[in-house]
């Protein structure tokens, strides 16, 4: 059996994959309290439920959206900031003595994910949400590569002159385009808090609030997706996260902008939406379990 576990700041998600072909999933919410033994505690006990008896793995992947650094340990997670100091390594050799263990970025396992469920190779894959994850795929497997940090293409400036970031730089383009960015330039606009729901009705209304707001993001995403494919060549370009997910359009929207920046003699990769859902970075955990990112 290979497990592979997505751990995210409100949401973890498991799926084994027996030999025989049977698949189980299953996923639980943190049940809300600021520790990391509790934390600790829960993920524990649905790994038993859902493996019966760890004897029986013969891998694990792990994702997660956290900073791990060269030692294993985590040294920045926003959303659980009670994990930061934690000894990653230490706490999966406990987990799983007798199984090897993978770990990766999320972002940079649902490119791997997405990347094979496209059949490609070499790919570049955006994840447009609460922030923006992305991965490099080459050769099939990840980009840098588990062992030398993650792949933040969240975090590419492309404008330097842009709001601030979370992470304390200006015009990531995180601080551009992600959910949260894409409604406060609306909200801006309205001169009032827009949601969700009013910017997809927005949109689908041709309002121009929600218009600009959205085409804002889809050049600065095709911005960045063409930096990166510069540099590494990719077949294909994938967007996906809840947040570009739930817009009709978006991932067009997003389309025409990176055509609009190709140059003579070098024309841009094809643009796709995930094909995965949320469940990208899962199924690289699993990928990674098998020793296939």
């Amino acid at each position: 059996m290979h497990l592979g576990i997505d751990i995210g700041g409100s949401k973890v998600a498991l799926r084994a994959e027996s030999s025989d072909g049977a698949v189980r999933e299953t996923s639980f919410r943190w049940s809300g309290a600021s520790r990391r033994a509790d934390d600790v505690r829960e993920l524990t006990a649905h790994i038993t439920d859902m493996t019966g008896g760890r004897s029986r793995l013969r891998g694990v992947g792990i994702a997660l959206p956290a900073t791990v650094d060269a030692g294993g340990i985590v040294s920045a997670w926003p959303n659980r900031p009670w994990w930061t100091g934690l000894d990653l390594r230490a706490l999966l050799r406990d987990l799983f003595p007798a199984t090897g263990v993978r770990f990766g970025d999320d972002g940079d396992l649902a490119a791997v994910a997405e990347a094979a469920a496209a059949g490609v190779r070499d790919a570049v894959y955006v994840g447009v949400g609460t922030g923006i994850g992305g991965g490099i795929v080459s050769g099939g497997r990840s980009l840098p590569g588990p062992d030398r940090g993650s792949c933040e293409l969240g975090h590419v400036v492309v404008d330097r002159s842009g709001p601030l970031c979370t992470c304390g730089r200006r015009g990531c383009l995180q601080a551009e385009a992600s959910g949260p960015a894409v409604l406060w330039a609306a909200a801006r606009t309205l001169g009032r808090e827009v949601t969700y729901d009013e910017l997809v009705r927005g949109r689908a209304a041709g309002a121009p609030w929600a218009c600009a707001a959205l085409d804002h993001a889809a050049a600065v995403l095709a911005t960045a997706l063409v930096g990166a494919a510069e540099l590494v060549r990719p077949e294909l370009l994938v967007v996906g996260g809840g947040f570009a997910a739930g817009l009709p359009g978006f991932v067009t929207c997003v389309a025409d902008r990176v055509a609009e920046l190709a140059r003579p003699g070098h024309p841009t990769p094809p643009v796709r939406p995930a094909v995965l859902g949320g469940l990208s970075s899962l199924h690289g955990a699993v990928l990674a379990a098998r020793g296939l990112a």
